[in-house]
């Protein structure tokens, strides 16, 4: 008889590639996986009985802004409830390392992902030393903020930078590339990134190249002039020649609704011809900070957190300027530094774009303030729940396949996001019947059902709705 640390009996497997489920048994010795299949001569130390349960990989989220959450709040709750174990930082152009830059006060959204007042890395290196030596729940791997970069190197943010800046900031990049970042993100949306030209962008990302890193970008207009940034994205990736990456793919605005079968298109001809990848979220509505100019075309506006006025956190901004006797537009003014939640997207465009074969699924979760986006707790079961299950989207292999192995092979995540013998023990299992995002707009912060246990590098982090405390995630660093 063979040993097990830990056997999972009657599961149905379902294992990330996109094959059709099968029932049977998976073993786990240490932080691997050592078995899978019919094991009826398998023994373990301990044995857990998955009739009627769906055992996965760990859910992958490549999208999120935990870059300082993963220290200060480090059992996360809000992502191993969901079964998420692996987490990508880093992204929108902004990254807690390296951070070199003196300045008191941050720009925004930097000054709202990294908290001042907590020491800073000035290397990636040391940043990844950190949670190797402090770990979180989850894995987590991160690119390097094109907008953090700038920070450390311009006196003005609101120029282009000269060759000498794009020189020390390739200087920085390369580095952080040495030390295990995943790539580059940028974040020309941003102020700190927006009078940054495309050649900025290429000359940057020249560096990724060798490195056979990606450039992953929230790009620069998402709205009016969405098809235009598609096409800025795919010439960096050309001209850099390295993989190009857009993040929470969506076609923002009443007058681009509609509008993504002219986007997946072009996506799709580009792919024949250079490497394209792209995620999205499963709602209708994004989060992003309030003086982003979002709100004009919006149906609606949530502030999900102010600094000056906190106890505006969860109202309508429309409600907040009628009680002052103000425009919105003085409103956002009085509640910043703020967040909201925009009503900006259109249902059949969310589902096309989730739907695309080469979509995968991010949360873009941010946990700052006390009314978050309920993305940041409720993404990945309501992509299997509501997406997959109840409306029939695409099946539950599928589902599972963009939010394990998609993602790992995409950004070169070693060893996770499938189910094989060797891999690592990233686990989770669920209730495919019973799981479905209980997360929402009016109450944010809720547990979802039907996740019953999470495992991460073979040990268990989440269990019927509560955490183990057992922090055994890693840096995963690239190469």
């Amino acid at each position: 008889m063979t040993q097990a640390d830990t056997l999972f009996k009657n599961a149905e497997i379902i294992d990330g590639s996109g094959a059709a489920r099968f029932t049977g048994d998976l073993a786990v010795r240490d932080d691997r996986i050592v078995g899978l299949g019919d094991l009826g001569d398998w023994h373990g130390g301990e044995t857990v009985d998955c009739t009627g349960k769906v055992l996965a990989p760990g859910f992958i989220d490549p999208h999120t802004h935990y870059d300082e959450t993963v220290l200060t709040d480090p059992e996360l709750p809000s992502a191993v409830s969901q079964g998420v174990t692996t987490i990508i930082n880093g992204n929108c152009g902004f990254s807690i390392a390296p951070l070199t830059s003196g300045a008191a006060q941050l720009p925004e959204p930097l000054g709202s992902i990294v908290n001042s007042g907590r020491q800073r890395f000035g290397r990636f290196a040391d940043y990844a030393a950190r949670l190797a030596a402090e770990p979180a729940a989850v894995n987590s791997a991160c690119l390097i903020g094109h907008s953090t970069l700038r920070v450390n190197v311009l006196d003005d943010l609101g120029r282009a930078a000269a060759d000498g800046e794009v020189a020390a900031m390739r200087r920085q990049l390369d580095a952080a590339l040495d030390e295990g970042a995943l790539g580059l993100s940028t974040g020309t949306f941003y102020p700190p990134a927006r009078a940054a030209p495309t050649e900025e962008l290429i000359e940057l990302s020249r560096v990724l190249k060798d490195h056979k890193a990606l450039y992953v970008t929230h790009m620069r207009d998402e709205a009016d002039k969405v098809l235009d940034s598609v096409e800025e994205t795919l010439r960096i990736g050309r001209e850099a020649s390295c993989g190009v990456h857009i993040s929470h793919h969506k076609c923002a605005g009443l007058a681009n609704h509609g509008r993504s079968p002219e986007t997946l298109a072009v996506i799709d001809k580009a792919r024949r011809a250079q490497e394209v990848g792209l995620d999205a979220t499963p709602y209708i509505a994004s989060s992003t900070m309030l003086n982003s100019g979002r709100h004009r075309q919006a149906s609606r506006v949530i502030v999900t957190w102010s600094k000056p006025h906190p106890e505006t956190a969860g109202r309508d901004l429309a409600e907040v300027a009628e009680e002052w006797g103000c425009s919105l537009d003085e409103a956002v003014d009085r509640l910043l530094p703020a967040l909201g939640i925009f009503f900006i997207m259109d249902e059949q465009d969310v589902r096309r774009i989730l739907s695309y074969p080469h979509t995968m699924i991010c949360s873009d979760a941010i946990t700052l303030g006390a009314h978050p986006h309920p993305r940041t707790w409720g993404t990945f079961p309501r992509v299997i729940g509501h997406y997959a299950r109840d409306v029939g989207l695409f099946s539950l292999e599928e589902a599972v396949r963009k939010i394990t192995d998609l993602p790992a092979t995409r950004f070169g995540l070693a060893g996770r996001g499938r189910l094989a013998e060797g891999n690592f023990a990233d686990l989770v299992l669920f209730d495919a019947a019973e799981v479905i995002d209980a997360a929402t707009y009016e109450a944010p912060i809720a547990l979802a059902p039907g996740i019953h246990q999470v495992f991460v590098n073979g040990r268990r982090v989440w269990r019927d709705g509560a955490a183990s405390g057992a922090r055994p995630g890693r840096p995963l660093l690239r190469g």
